[in-house]
């Protein structure tokens, strides 16, 4: 979630608030080195600011910067290429934070009052076509909320399925937009051969159980959103809709048929004819007219909120004229509730002075402030109430300046974010784990076991640290779902070459969302990196797999452990770890678990 800055009054104060960061270079220094990469000099924690802690504890706030060494990384010519690029750009968009201007004041929160935001938006012609049939919602959406599109459907040459989507999306590109609404009318039909319009969600590129309207009206008995079915009836696509009406208006007034419920209306779409679409918000759920007739209303989900609203955008074989949006909120409820969320208790209490038994690292990236709020306000609740555990955010650079601002404000309040200085990508992640079994081993902080989780995973602490400790002391061990004989993809978005990875199959690993090793696993994993033998795949749960192959094989027999409560996909009732958990979820689950149901918040 994006912060407003803040603004001076004056032109000098800043130049001279420069001065005392200037330091800062020398204990952030990077070299070049060649033809090994770049070198990375870091200390494991760097003084960036000069706030007082609310514990009293220090008089300064300490960033924690992780210190692996590019440079003593083995990997394929391409992905080590890459890590070097990416740390080079890690130094300076570092660099760059560090002297982002002052943290915010000792007391906590941000000065700045929340923005105001219009409650009414449009965009039409040239300049919505700029935008990609795009318009920002600032506040998102409220209840009461509407939107109308205006366009026509095109029309398809041949076969091809003639179709288009309404969504609402949340922040973030691509797959890191959560579609908090889908609307996807399918005017030539699908595999079913009716014209169809589908509804869901999806988070993390998973979508939720999808809200076929095929034609025929919902049943009597099945649950209806504010009073409305879910799906109204219609009799096809009969090809121009003003001919069809006025059809039926004639048959029924030769026929003196004024009954509402024998006219069987065509399907809302016709492929060159316009409609108008209008989308609004009620109690229950979404509702959706065209051309003034209720269509389908679609229930609330568990996890996407009218307030995470950040775009609606619509797409495919359609032209739209205009898109306006009115009664939105004038104030985003997570700002005007900023300073509420930004309370001491969720700041990470003071490393440990003695060994722990667990400690989590979880992965997360810049951008996702939303996510790590989650966590912070459910399951991480309970390893700050423990002596026994410690968690934290392992996040690498953004190549926005703003999101890396952010991203030192919150790690100066909450304390619980260890910076990977990278530029952050999807192929490098597996350096995240690197400087996991890193922190938790050898530099910062002793842990019997040490923990991989994301930042959308909910861990139910007491039930995994039961697991745990039925394992026999001083058994090494890799717990978690266990994956054998998996194959390696070599078509599509997952691919990976020959040269990546030029074996038939994967060795035995566990999958990513969540798994557990056992401390001289960890240690392996910074002893072979200091030494420069450490592997890297840019599967981080394949790597990890990898490594415990090569600690069997010099080193000692490892367990391994499997359980389906580690779940990849989602949740299962009674689970260890559920993933691809949206905030909403997040809380859902929490809010049962204190109830003693450890029951899943999935879609219906």
């Amino acid at each position: 979630m994006r912060r407003p800055r803040r603004t001076g009054c004056g032109r000098l104060r800043p130049l001279l608030l420069l001065l005392p960061f200037a330091a800062l270079l020398s204990v952030a220094t990077f070299s070049l080195h060649s033809p090994g990469g770049l070198g990375l000099v870091v200390p494991a924690a760097v003084t960036v600011a000069t706030s007082t802690n609310t514990d009293g504890a220090s008089p300064h706030r300490r960033l924690a910067v992780s210190r692996i060494d590019v440079r003593a990384l083995n990997a394929t010519p391409p992905l080590h290429a890459a890590a070097v690029r990416a740390f080079r750009s890690g130094g300076r968009l570092l660099r760059e934070a560090l002297l982002s201007g002052a943290p915010p004041p000792a007391g906590g929160g941000w000065p700045d009052p929340p923005p105001r935001c219009p409650p009414f938006v449009a965009l039409s012609g040239r300049e919505l076509r700029g935008t990609g049939d795009a318009l920002a919602l600032p506040c998102g959406l409220g209840l009461g909320s509407h939107v109308t599109v205006v366009g026509s459907p095109r029309r398809v040459a041949g076969n091809a399925v003639a179709q288009f989507a309404v969504e609402v999306r949340g922040a973030g590109d691509g797959d890191e937009a959560a579609r908090i609404l889908h609307f996807n009318p399918r005017l030539r039909g699908d595999w079913s051969g009716r014209p169809v319009i589908e509804q869901n969600t999806r988070f993390r590129g998973q979508w939720g159980p999808a809200l076929r309207c095929e034609g025929w009206r919902s049943r009597p008995d099945e649950e209806t959103v504010d009073g409305l079915v879910k799906c109204e009836q219609w009799g096809g696509n009969y090809g121009s809709k003003l001919n069809e009406l006025k059809k039926i208006w004639l048959l029924n007034r030769v026929a003196r048929q004024r009954n509402r419920n024998s006219i069987d209306w065509p399907y809302p779409f016709v492929e060159g004819e316009l409609f108008v679409l209008t989308l609004s918000t009620g109690l229950e759920g979404y509702h959706f007219q065209v051309d003034g007739r209720h269509v389908t209303s679609f229930p609330y989900r568990v996890g996407y909120n009218l307030e995470d609203a950040a775009i609606l955008s619509v797409n495919g074989d359609v032209d739209i004229q205009s898109i306006v949006a009115g009664s939105l909120p004038m104030v985003h409820p997570s700002n005007a509730q900023r300073n509420l969320e930004l309370l001491t208790e969720l700041k990470a209490p003071s490393l440990p002075e003695k060994p722990i038994e667990l400690f989590i690292g979880i992965l997360s990236a810049g951008s996702h402030f939303t996510e790590r709020m989650a966590v912070r306000r459910s399951w991480m609740s309970s390893v700050r109430n423990s002596s026994s555990t410690m968690a934290r955010f392992f996040v690498a650079l953004n190549e926005r300046k703003n999101v890396n601002e952010d991203l030192k404000k919150e790690a100066d309040f909450f304390g619980d974010i260890v910076i990977v200085p990278f530029a952050d990508s999807y192929d490098l992640v597996v350096l995240k784990t690197v400087a996991i079994c890193e922190y938790a081993k050898t530099r910062v902080v002793s842990a019997k076991y040490i923990m991989k989780c994301d930042d959308d995973t909910f861990v139910r602490l007491d039930s995994v640290m039961a697991d745990v400790k039925k394992i026999p002391y001083g058994k090494s061990f890799y717990l978690g779902n266990i994956n054998y004989y998996h194959r390696p993809l070599r078509e599509g978005k997952w691919a990976v070459s020959f040269e990546e990875w030029p074996k038939e199959a994967y060795p035995p690993y566990a999958n990513g969302p969540g798994y557990i090793v056992s401390s001289d696993i960890a240690n392996f994993v910074v002893s072979e990196m200091e030494k420069g033998r450490l592997n890297l795949f840019k599967m981080e749960d394949v790597s990890m797999g990898m490594w415990v192959g090569q600690f069997v094989g010099t080193v000692k027999a490892v367990d391994y452990i499997h359980s389906l409560r580690f779940c990849q996909f989602g949740c299962v009732d009674d689970y260890l770890t559920a993933h691809y958990q949206s905030p909403g979820q997040m809380a859902c689950l929490w809010d049962k678990l204190a109830q003693g149901r450890p029951q899943c918040c999935n879609a219906k």
